[in-house]
């Protein structure tokens, strides 16, 4: 908490270098190398600041004493920006105690959220091998900034909005926001694991009711269960997912009336007299605390746009026949 700019500084300045390396390294990769390494579709189009941004090697990796061979994108798409994320939140239930004495229902509920999204992805990590940040984009600052700076200290400012304005949820709210995140990890669990199982494993007995479409390239495209009521149904169990995330933080917004230091005797803290109110402030600290949900919106029907045009260009009348059979992008009947 009280080196938090520094880090932030830090981490976006490794993830400048970083994007600036692998740039400059990518230009060794050519044609037929015995490293099989690959450039990405789209991150050699010669225009440097734009390739430099969205990555011209496709998956970067490194050779280090002890540690061998590193795959840059898939370690920082899965290690530093989410074990990141986790510490922080741990950081800011500390400065919560040690301000107040006590730790509140609320930044428990967001932190465990949290945890249980980064280790199921530790746990799935198999399956994060098919998503497009490995399989189509190139490792570039677009990937790095967001692995190193935005997903550790974006996704936090809930436990960090906590941290400061301890609110109480009370039996009910967190039976409330636990639901929501139940039904938004089901959907985006479930979803995910049959189309893992599809593509690993078709004789996989769990889904041996599935039907599909093959394609004129071989693929097939799955049309039931899941994977026929949206084309991107994963999708919409992340995004309920991150309301659970914002929810615990109420209607949000405070004011800081300063006072001065004293020492706890039972704590042994040094614990300030502010006073954390809402009063005016109330409802203007939601564009802040409920950033998760709008920006992951956004990001998410940009993802499945980009998937969208991916595909068409791969399967062409085969995708268009594929949308006639499941019209729904990500919301059934919605969108």
């Amino acid at each position: 908490w009280d080196n938090y700019t520094q880090i932030v500084t830090a981490n976006m300045l490794i993830a400048f270098t970083l994007a600036t390396f692998v740039y400059i390294r990518s230009f060794s990769v050519k044609p037929g190398n015995t490293d099989k390494r690959e450039l990405a579709a789209g991150g050699h189009s010669g225009n440097m600041l734009y390739d430099w941004f969205i990555g011209r090697e496709l998956n970067p990796r490194v050779t280090l004493p002890i540690f061998g061979e590193i795959d840059i994108k898939v370690f920082c798409e899965l290690r530093p920006g989410l074990f990141g994320w986790i510490l922080l939140d741990v950081a800011f239930i500390a400065h919560q105690y040690k301000t107040y004495g006590h730790v509140t229902d609320s930044i428990i509920l967001i932190t465990c959220f949290q945890a249980l999204y980064v280790f199921d992805s530790f746990y799935m990590e198999p399956s994060m091998l098919t998503t497009m940040d490995i399989t189509t984009d190139g490792f570039g600052f677009m990937l790095s900034f967001g692995d190193l700076a935005w997903v550790p200290f974006i996704y936090s400012l809930q436990a960090r909005y906590l941290a400061v304005y301890p609110l109480s949820l009370g039996l009910y709210g967190n039976a409330g926001v636990l639901a929501i995140l139940s039904l938004g990890y089901y959907i985006f669990r479930s979803a995910n694991n049959q189309k893992n199982r599809f593509r690993t494993d078709p004789s996989d007995p769990r889904i041996a009711h599935l039907k599909y479409m093959e394609t004129a390239s071989g693929s097939k495209l799955i049309i039931s269960g899941w994977w026929g009521t949206a084309r991107h149904i994963n999708y919409l169990g992340d995004w309920i997912m991150s309301w659970a995330f914002c929810l615990p933080t109420g209607v949000a917004g405070y004011l800081v009336h300063s006072g001065p230091a004293l020492l706890d005797g039972e704590t042994g803290f040094s614990r300030g007299t502010d006073r954390v109110v809402q009063g005016d402030a109330r409802g203007w600290g939601m564009a802040i605390s409920y950033f998760y949900v709008i920006y992951f919106a956004i990001l998410l029907i940009h993802r499945e746009r980009r998937d969208e045009s991916k595909c068409m260009r791969k399967y062409g009348k085969d995708w268009e026949e594929y949308k006639k059979i499941v019209p729904w992008r990500i919301i059934p009947g919605v969108y």
